[in-house]
């Protein structure tokens, strides 16, 4: 664990690139509501930018966990979700200036320049390798392969989540990076009462909780399962709004035994489907440190993983592995027939949760906002944040939305409120 100076002076931190708190959809967002709410235990300012969830801007908060959040809307193209909603956020930014920030997704690496411009400086998670997610064509992975240079070129230090995403960055660009992981939550007290709204039984099931996209493997889970001789049923969590084909083929494949819920955003209610389940299977292969096996950790259930470097990273011992339908059916039937086998491995799954700690994965945020603060003043050029704003503003009228005129609610601790310029 890193150890934190007492002579660490409180900084104003953002955090960008997120749908924000309360953190309702992945990984992202469960860090930013995590760490941030962490590093305000800690006295540091931190100001979330988040995405709207609806035309209801009275139900949206001022504050979280002691957060400032700042609320944009997006457009609703996949294409263009997550870059028009932070450039909305980087154009408030650069005029609210923050001591550091952290941008989440390398995708948004174009908005860095203005950061720097701001003499903001700025660290990038990268996340996963995105170029190689299928719902993405030719354009789509051109575009991340050149996200990721921008990345490496413009941040002042970058985050990755695994080994794996290390070395990558390593191999590939000659590149260091701050190796940070998630924190995988204990699930040891959540209870089973809200299984039989499902009609279902505590170690009477397995499951999957996956978006529905071809990296993720739903299909060949669902398939091998189908195949099997599996006595218990399958129950299938997620869906994908973008991917209407996926779902169909992941359906098709389904026989009478295996149930899907579709997205299940209640948290108590998938605590319990996870700390209840007999085995979980997860299929994720292109992401790094993956928040859903962190959560099947913490809630001691026996997981077979697809077989990638990620998934082996994370689980150590503490897992079964599959690469193909024959593999899943195979690791499925053998959970079945041996089941103090599966029992243990949701022991020691629990063991190797306790490595993956929120509180150490705060220090580490915190030590990198503490040295990126300390090189504000090696920036060039002089704090410019009209310039760095006025590419955004073009780019924003360009697509349709009118950014700087759109009022946001923010609420800090040194100023009663804050509205977009």
């Amino acid at each position: 664990m890193i150890m934190k100076s007492k002579q660490a002076r409180p900084l104003r931190i953002a955090l960008v690139g997120t749908r924000g708190v309360p953190a309702r959809y992945g990984g992202f967002e469960t860090c930013v509501e995590e760490v941030g709410s962490r590093l305000v235990e800690r006295g540091h300012e931190v100001v979330v930018y988040c995405r709207r969830r609806g035309s209801d801007r009275s139900a949206e908060l001022d504050s979280y966990k002691g957060m400032s959040l700042v609320h944009f809307g997006a457009l609703k193209k996949r294409s263009l979700e997550t870059l028009s909603h932070t450039a909305l956020s980087v154009q408030h930014l650069v005029r609210h200036r923050t001591d550091a920030a952290v941008v989440f997704n390398a995708a948004n690496a174009p908005f860095l320049p203005a950061l720097r411009a701001a003499r903001i400086p700025v660290a990038t998670h990268v996340d996963g390798l995105e170029w190689k997610r299928d719902k993405w064509g030719g354009a789509g992975r051109r575009y991340y392969l050149m996200a990721e240079r921008l990345a490496v070129k413009w941040s002042d230090a970058l985050i990755a989540d695994a080994v794996g995403i290390q070395d990558y960055y390593l191999d590939k660009f000659a590149m260091p990076t701050d190796l940070i992981t998630y924190g995988a939550p204990i699930l040891d007290t959540v209870g089973d009462h809200r299984l039989a709204e499902l009609g279902l039984t505590s170690g009477g099931y397995h499951l999957v909780v996956a978006r529905f996209e071809p990296e993720n493997h739903v299909d060949m889970i669902v398939e091998g399962y189908s195949a099997s001789a599996a006595e218990l049923p399958l129950i299938v969590v997620g869906s994908a709004p973008y991917a209407d084909a996926y779902t169909q083929r992941v359906h098709e494949l389904a026989d009478g035994r295996v149930r899907f819920l579709g997205g299940v955003w209640d948290q108590q209610l998938l605590d319990q489907l996870y700390a209840n389940a007999f085995t979980y299977l997860h299929g994720h292969s292109v992401g790094g440190t993956n928040p859903s096996l962190l959560r099947a950790l913490g809630a001691s259930a026996a997981t077979t993983a697809f077989d990638v470097n990620f998934n082996r990273e994370v689980l150590g011992g503490a897992g079964r592995f599959f690469s193909d339908v024959a593999g899943v059916r195979a690791q499925i039937e053998a959970s079945e027939l041996d089941i103090a086998s599966t029992v243990e491995l949701g022991t020691q799954a629990r063991i190797q949760a306790t490595k993956y700690d929120w509180d150490d994965v705060t220090d580490r945020y915190e030590d990198l906002c503490l040295r990126l603060a300390g090189r504000d003043r090696a920036l060039a050029g002089p704090r410019t944040d009209a310039v760095a704003a006025a590419p955004l503003d073009a780019w924003l009228a360009e697509i349709g939305i009118a950014g700087s005129a759109e009022p946001v609610r923010v609420r800090t601790g040194s100023e009663p409120s804050l509205r977009s310029a």
